[in-house]
């Protein structure tokens, strides 16, 4: 099973960090800390990890390295 969870995690504390500065500041702690969440949550499972190349998974899936093209 794949999981994301170290940089959704990490995306989640960044945002929980950054709504509850937010909050303090604008005296909304509650509704800034979620909005802080949502959108860490958000860039954190949006991050890419750069997998590494595998000279044996690019012979058997060809059509990945390749790139898309349209028909038009």
């Amino acid at each position: 099973m794949r999981t994301k969870s170290k940089h959704t995690g990490l995306g989640i504390a960044l945002g929980a960090a950054l709504g509850a500065v937010f909050g303090v500041l604008a005296g909304h702690i509650g509704i800034w800390l979620a909005i802080g969440v949502a959108i860490g949550a958000a860039i954190g499972g949006s991050w890419k990890r750069k997998t590494p190349g595998c000279p044996q998974c690019a012979a058997m899936h060809p059509s990945h390295e390749a790139p898309e093209r349209s028909v038009a």
